[in-house]
């Protein structure tokens, strides 16, 4: 018999709707329930691509004994991070301040007025009905010391993030000084042998290799550029990446991007494919270009709406096992290849035996495509023409198999990273197909996401629900600013600075100067979080700072650069301690130290000229442009085409311009770089 959860639109909250749990979501029933029978909470926060979350579920949530024991003593509540970021952002401060392992499965027990008192990830069923038991029994005969415990955490998740990390605003202006000790100690982390940063496992930290390479651009430091494109490549050529359809997994479980969680999340390749067509833009090279194609295809083919949304997340299991879907058997393959296996099985590290657990081969590419054309006496386009052909039948092959779970639900801050990363990949690449999807899917956010002046995170079924977080405003105002650049159209700024003043109303804290994640307004939580590190997304408050910076220049409204640079203030000494976590931020940094050039483009052929000059310089402007004098932004107010009516490029800074020119090269003379 299904529970509460089967009202739910979450594919994930939907998975656990036939569990023998008397799961609720998250809302007043629970909480109101919580109360009046004074009885302790459970939640649990997973999301539908997560593989411990479908092991516990198998293994405890599915048990009728241990059901009995959760319904019993608990009021259980089941909760979609992805959905619900903003409790998740709580409950794992919390298990983090009890010195306790975050990670998903996230199982916190609260007290009935939501404060929390345990908490912990994945537990096996014989260890979770032990420790169900224990806290029961705890509650019933210890009440008042649980509350006592759970007030001091409550108290600590309400402790300001000024406190908690000692932010202050830095009265030095920034320069060029903090820029190289920030770089000095992100390449010290570099890994040499694999790329990435020294850690395992290894996520793919897009903000990190952006800020690296705009640095790079900037510096014309040529072995910071290398150490970026040797990080791509590896990742490109590794199990990480799906050699067959194009896309990411989330991250590698071993130092070498070779086995992967086999998860693909829609903000992951995202930022990727902004990072891979940058690359591609710089380089030139065709390795770069071929992974944005094959992440384009992917999405286009498999995580694309008829709506024009895209949808959240690829499942790491298909029948049950991790990554079954994307792996094979060595037999499999030679059938399939035939005479084409001996250079196939060098590409790919293939084992006869398998290359991974199971007697399985995950693709995993350690030589050069030039490399193993050399070895088998054909050239590099042969080799190309016949893996392509290769990788059509194994796909046709694979697609015959059990696909992986979808979350098929649509989140506006996933989107809008998205579009933001195709919108990059059609500046690379001139490939109209890109900035097509890009542009439906703002249209998309905007007709189905917008309601009644609010933006909505989640959609599914034809309904938007949860009100947006800050990560969704930030991440649309964000792709909503680069579309407007490339396309020229006026909507999107108006869109872009509509969502940013509602920001600032409902989000921002003048008192501590940086924005909350949560809606203070929308809904009374036990804490209001602000989300100032980057990580696997860069912070909400760095992508918004950046935002404010950017639109200052279009809008020529100082509020906004005062607001930006007032946050990056705060943020500078941290910013030097720790940059791994904050590269977002440093990359604010250099465009504030280099000031970023303000680019209007006016006249007939405008349109032309403002991609060939993003082509050319990926990295620290801000452009605008129309084919005839307009004053729909003010960053083009004034500029005027030459005599003849053909455009004129004004290269400006802090308002004023430079001797407006007519070609690219002339501009691009007129844009600094780092001393």
């Amino acid at each position: 018999m299904p529970n509460r959860l089967s009202s739910s639109q979450s594919p994930y909250l939907l998975q656990h709707a036939h569990n023998p749990v008397d799961w609720f979501p998250w809302g007043p029933e629970a909480l109101q329930k919580a109360e009046k029978e004074n009885k302790p909470i459970l939640v649990s926060i997973g999301y539908s691509a997560c593989h411990w979350c479908h092991v516990m579920e198998r293994e405890s949530f599915e048990d009728e004994l241990t059901a009995e024991l959760m319904n019993e003593h608990f009021v259980c509540i089941k909760i979609d991070r992805e959905e619900r970021p903003d409790l998740d952002n709580i409950y794992m401060d919390a298990v983090q301040a009890m010195g306790l392992q975050g990670g998903w499965p996230l199982n916190v027990f609260l007290m009935p007025n939501q404060k929390p008192f345990y908490g912990g990830t994945y537990f096996k069923n014989e260890q979770w009905t032990r420790l169900l038991a224990n806290i029961a029994d705890a509650f019933k005969k210890h009440e008042d010391q649980l509350a006592e415990s759970a007030e001091g955490f409550g108290r600590s998740l309400n402790r300001s993030e000024i406190e908690k990390y000692g932010i202050k605003e830095s009265k030095e202006d920034f320069s060029a000084d903090d820029l190289s000790e920030v770089i000095t100690k992100l390449s010290a982390q570099f890994d040499k042998e694999w790329g990435g940063m020294n850690r395992i496992p290894k996520f793919p930290m897009p903000a990190i290799w952006d800020f690296t390479l705009d640095y790079a651009i900037t510096s014309k430091r040529n072995e910071l550029k290398e150490a970026v494109f040797f990080t791509l490549k590896k990742m490109g050529m590794g199990g990480i990446y799906d050699q067959l359809r194009g896309g990411f997994a989330r991250y590698s479980v071993d130092g070498e991007w070779f086995a992967p969680h086999f998860e693909k999340m829609l903000y992951d390749n995202g930022q990727l494919l902004k990072l891979f067509a940058k690359a591609y833009q710089v380089s030139g090279d065709s390795f770069f270009l071929e992974k944005v194609t094959e992440t384009v295809n992917w999405l286009e083919a498999e995580m694309l709406t008829s709506e024009g949304g895209f949808e959240a997340a690829q499942d790491a299991d298909s029948e049950g096992v991790e990554g079954k879907f994307y792996t094979w058997r060595y037999s499999e393959l030679e059938k399939l290849v035939g005479d084409e296996m001996p250079w196939l099985r060098k590409l790919y590290n293939l084992k006869i035996h398998g290359n991974w657990e199971d007697g399985v081969n995950i693709l995993f590419q350690t030589s050069s495509y030039r490399e193993v054309a050399e070895e088998f006496n054909m050239s590099e386009a042969e080799l190309l023409e016949k893996l392509k052909a290769i990788k059509t039948t194994l796909l046709e092959s694979r697609n015959q198999r059990i696909f992986p779970g979808k979350d098929d639900k649509i989140l506006a801050g996933w989107n809008g990273l998205m579009s933001t990363g195709l919108v990059q990949a059609y500046i690379a690449t001139g490939d109209k197909r890109m900035l097509d999807l890009a542009l439906n899917n703002l249209k998309f956010i905007q007709e189905k996401l917008m309601v009644d002046g609010v933006l909505f995170r989640s959609y599914k079924n034809g309904k938007a629900y949860t009100p947006g977080f800050l990560e969704d405003y930030a991440a649309v105002i964000e792709a909503a600013l680069k579309a407007f650049e490339v396309s020229g159209k006026s909507d999107l700024l108006d869109f872009a600075r509509t969502l940013t003043d509602f920001s600032l109303e409902n989000f921002y804290d003048e008192k501590e100067g940086f924005f909350y994640f949560n809606n203070p307004k929308a809904e009374k939580l036990i804490a209001n979080k602000k989300e100032l590190f980057d990580n696997v997304i860069p912070a909400s408050n760095s992508i918004m700072a950046r935002n404010l910076h950017r639109l200052a220049l279009y809008t020529y409204e100082e509020n906004y650069s005062e607001i930006a640079n007032s946050m990056l203030r705060k943020m500078k000494e941290l910013i030097l301690k720790e940059p791994g976590f904050l590269c977002n931020w440093a990359s604010l940094l250099l465009e504030t130290v280099v000031p970023t050039a303000e680019i209007g483009i006016v006249g007939k052929g405008a349109e032309s000229l403002a991609l060939d000059l993003l082509q050319k310089q990926p990295s620290n402007i801000a452009l605008a442009w129309s084919e005839k004098s307009t004053e729909t932004a003010p960053i083009l107010k004034g500029k005027t085409p030459d005599s003849t009516g053909n455009a004129l490029i004004y290269v400006c800074f802090d308002h004023a311009c430079r001797r407006p020119v007519s070609h690219v090269d002339e501009a691009l003379s007129q844009i600094p770089y780092l001393n």
